[in-house]
C-alpha cells in the first residue's frame, strides 16, 4: 500500500546490497605467577552449579529476590571458593621461580598477561560508559608494574585512566612502560595532585600497590593512599555513590596467608587473583573474583595439584564462584546518546531506516539484521521470534522461513505481524508494522540458492516447529542428504520454504537519552490534498 509513497534515495553500499534483496554478504607483587587452562581439567573438579564461564553477563543474568539480596550480609561470596586451590606465600614464590627458572619466562612476559587479565576482568564487569574514569595506583614492584600495564589495556579498551606512581622504578622495564603510557596521553598523577576524597573524581580506583612477596608494614606514600581506599567504605553507609575498588592478586596491606588482620583493611570490590588465589582471598568478600592469566604447565599443576576453574574461549580471566545476586528492580542503564530531532529525519521511513541500518554495520554490530518477528493467529495469541533481515526496498522487508512453521500458519490466519530491531552499541531500536505477503517462488528460488549448501540441506533437514525425536535425528537426516548431493548437484529449493515481505504501515524510530527521556519519532501514513504521504510525531518516551 505504502510502497508508493517511497521517494527514491541513494543508498550507502550495504543498504543498497539489501535493496536488491540479496543476501548480506557482511553478515553470514614483586614476582608474578598467573595460570593457563587445564587442557585436561576434568569438569568433575568443579562443583555442582559452578557459574557458567561462557556468560559475559553472567552478573546481569543471575536474579533474585529484592529482599533476598539485602539481606546478602557477604555482599555474595561463593560458598564455592573451598573447590578451587588457593596458594601459601611459599608455594607462589616457588612457582614464579620455576616459571621464570627452567620453563623459560620473562617478567615483562608475565607482566604484561597479568595487566591484561586485570583489565579484561575489570571490562568484564564494569561497563566503560558509566564506569569511565579509572586510577591505577602503582607501586614500586611487579604489582605495580601490573597496574602501568593494565591502564594501557583500559585505554585501548575504551577507558579514562590515570596513573598514580610515587615510588618509580628505574629499570628499563618500567621505564618503558611509563613511555608507553606516555605516548598514549595518559596523565601521571601526583600523590599530591590527587584529591583527598576520591570520590567524585573517580570511578574505578586499581589497587597495585603491594603484591603476595610484600612484608612489613606500608611506608609513605602508600599507607596513606591506603587509608583513602579504605575510607571509601565508608561512604557506602551514607549512600554516596564511591568508586569501586579493584585488588591486583592481593589487597594491599593484607597478610599474604591470613588476609585483613586487624579488619581496617581495603574492602575492594573486586580481586584478581594471579596462577591461583593465595590463601587470604578466602577472606575476600567483595562481589567479584576473577582469576586472570592462562599457561600454568601440566608440570605445575601436577606438583601442587591446582584444581581451578576453566577459561572461556580465549578470554584472559574466568569467574570464581558464584556471580552476585542481583535485584533485577535496580538494574537499570542511562543512555548517553545525541539529540535525536524531527529535522535530522529523512522523509521517508525506509531511507531512515537505511541510514540507521548502515551506522549499525559501520559499529561493527553483531547481526545488525536480527530482528524480532511477531505474529498472531485467529486467537490472538501473540508469539514473537528472533529471524534475520535478507533484503529491504521500497516494498517492504524481506525474511526467509519454513512455510509450515509456526509462525507461518499465524501469517495464513492473520496476515500482519511487526518486526522489532534492536541496536544496542547505538542506544537504538526501529518498530515496524505492516501487512505481510510472501514473495514470488523466482525471489525465494534466488536466495534459496544463494545460501551456502549447508544451509540449504539444512533448511530441507528442518521441518520447523514439528516435535524431533532428538539432536541425533536431525544429525542423521543432514547427513542423508549430505551424501545424496556430494555430486555437487544443484539441490532443489523445497516447496515449503520461501520468503515473507512485510508491508510497512507503521514505524517507530526510538533512541535511549538520559532519565528514561528518551526519542520516539513516529511515521504515520497521512493524505494531504489527496496525495498519500507520511506523517511523523513525537512520542512521549
Amino acid at each position: 500500500m505504502w510502497g508508493s509513497l517511497i521517494r527514491k534515495r541513494r543508498t550507502t553500499m550495504t543498504c543498497l546490497a539489501l535493496t536488491r534483496l540479496l543476501p548480506l554478504s557482511f553478515i553470514t607483587t614483586n614476582t608474578h605467577t598467573l595460570s593457563r587452562p587445564l587442557q585436561n581439567n576434568p569438569l568433575s573438579l568443579l562443583p555442582s552449579g559452578f557459574s557458567d564461564p561462557n556468560s559475559r553477563s553472567a552478573i546481569r543474568g543471575l536474579c533474585s529476590n529484592p529482599i533476598e539480596a539485602l539481606r546478602m550480609g557477604d555482599r555474595g561470596v561463593s560458598s564455592l571458593q573451598d573447590s578451587v586451590t588457593y596458594l601459601t606465600q611459599r608455594e607462589a614464590a616457588e612457582i614464579d621461580e620455576i616459571l621464570m627458572g627452567p620453563l623459560g619466562f620473562s617478567v615483562d612476559q608475565l607482566m604484561e598477561l597479568a595487566g591484561l587479565s586485570v583489565a579484561t576482568s575489570i571490562a568484564e564487569v564494569y561497563n566503560s560508559s558509566e564506569y569511565n574514569r579509572v586510577l591505577a595506583i602503582c607501586g614500586p614492584g611487579n604489582n605495580g608494574g601490573d597496574g602501568l600495564v593494565a591502564a594501557r589495556h583500559l585505554h585501548h579498551f575504551g577507558y579514562k585512566p590515570f596513573v598514580c606512581y610515587p615510588k618509580r622504578t628505574p629499570k628499563p622495564l618500567y621505564t618503558g612502560l611509563v613511555t608507553q603510557l606516555e605516548s598514549l596521553s595518559v596523565p601521571f598523577l601526583s600523590v599530591e595532585d590527587l584529591p583527598l576524597d576520591l570520590s567524585n573524581d573517580f570511578d574505578i580506583l586499581v589497587d597495585a600497590m603491594f603484591g603476595f612477596s610484600f612484608h612489613g608494614t606500608p611506608r609513605p606514600p602508600f599507607d596513606d593512599l591506603i587509608r583513602r581506599l579504605v575510607s571509601l567504605d565508608k561512604h557506602d553507609e551514607t549512600h554516596r555513590k564511591s568508586p569501586v575498588i579493584v585488588s591486583v592478586d592481593i589487597p594491599s596491606g593484607w597478610h599474604v596467608e591470613e588476609g585483613d588482620i586487624s579488619g581496617e583493611g581495603i574492602k575492594p570490590d573486586m580481586l584478581v587473583s594471579l596462577t591461583a588465589p593465595k590463601l587470604c582471598a578466602k577472606k575476600f568478600r567483595g562481589p567479584h573474583h576473577f582469576l586472570g592469566g592462562r599457561f600454568v604447565p601440566p608440570s605445575i599443576v601436577d606438583k601442587y595439584k591446582l584444581h581451578l576453574p576453566p577459561y572461556p574461549g580465549t578470554s584472559m580471566c574466568v569467574r570464581i564462584g558464584k556471580p552476585p545476586q542481583i535485584d533485577i528492580s535496580a538494574l537499570r542503564e542511562n543512555y548517553i546518546s545525541p539529540e535525536f530531532l524531527e529535522e535530522q529525519l529523512e522523509a521517508d521511513p525506509i531511507d531512515q531506516f537505511c541510514k540507521w541500518f548502515d551506522d549499525a554495520v559501520a559499529a561493527g554490530l553483531k547481526e545488525p539484521n536480527a530482528m524480532a518477528l511477531s505474529t498472531a493467529g485467529k486467537n490472538g495469541k501473540p508469539s514473537s521470534r528472533m529471524v534475520l533481515l535478507k533484503g529491504v526496498d521500497k516494498d517492504g522487508f524481506v525474511w526467509y522461513t519454513n512455510y509450515e512453521s509456526r509462525k507461518a500458519h499465524e501469517i495464513s490466519e492473520n496476515p500482519r505481524a511487526a518486526l522489532l530491531f534492536y541496536w544496542d552499541g547505538l542506544n537504538r531500536s526501529v518498530r515496524v508494522e505492516g501487512t505481510v505477503e510472501k514473495v514470488s517462488d523466482e525471489e525465494s528460488d534466488q536466495y534459496f540458492h544463494s545460501r551456502p549448501r549447508g544451509s540449504q540441506i539444512g533448511a530441507i533437514v528442518s521441518k520447523q516447529s514439528t516435535i524431533v525425536p532428538g539432536r541425533n535425528f536431525l544429525h542423521q537426516e543432514y547427513k542423508n542428504l549430505e551424501e545424496k548431493f556430494s555430486d555437487g548437484s544443484l539441490i532443489p529449493k523445497p516447496k515449503h520454504w520461501g520468503g515473507y515481505r512485510l508491508k510497512p504501515e507503521l514505524f517507530e524510530f526510538w533512541q535511549g537519552q538520559k532519565s528514561r527521556l528518551h526519542d520516539r519519532l513516529q511515521y504515520s501514513p497521512d493524505e494531504i490534498d489527496g496525495s498519500q504521504v507520511w506523517k511523523i510525531d513525537r512520542l512521549a518516551p
